[in-house]
């Protein structure tokens, strides 16, 4: 095995923090689909290969706290987007809520890391340019949620 093989897989370099956001994003996706009961999405996803790497207390945050907040997090995306929010591909919808979730609950992760997660689950996830659209989206919120944090870094 060369030396480039062994290291193909990103998997290895995945905090807990992360792989808990990409099972969250991947329960949104689930819940957008079919709107599921939240409790039998997250049953499901912790049965799920990988789970036991995750952080299970912060894959709940975001899973049972964004469809909580649904509505307060959607009327903070829509006036920031360009098309019906009913419009989004399932994964830039999902990763515009968790992204909004992150930056308005969560100020202790500073807003740059939570737009940049966001982004790279839609680059693991999603289609080919999704990112850069969560990438503005997320940027412009953050301008308005975390405004001096926001300013106080440029």
């Amino acid at each position: 095995m060369s030396s480039k093989s062994q290291h193909a897989n990103p998997n290895k370099s995945r905090t807990p923090r992360h792989r808990a956001r990409e099972f969250a994003l991947q329960g949104l996706y689930q819940w957008l689909m079919n709107q599921e009961d939240a409790g039998a999405i997250d049953a499901h996803i912790r049965n799920a290969h990988g789970f036991d790497k995750a952080d299970a207390e912060h894959f709940d945050l975001l899973l049972h706290g964004t469809i909580r907040d649904v509505d307060n997090l959607r009327t903070e995306i829509v006036p920031l987007i360009d098309r019906a929010i009913d419009q989004l591909s399932p994964i830039e919808h999902a990763a515009l809520l968790i992204g909004a979730f992150e930056l308005k609950h969560h100020i202790e992760i500073p807003y740059k890391v939570v737009i940049n997660e966001a982004v790279e689950l839609t680059k693991s996830f999603g289609g080919i340019d999704g990112h850069k659209y969560v990438n503005g989206v997320l940027d412009k919120l953050a301008t308005s949620l975390r405004a001096t944090e926001v300013a106080a870094s440029r």
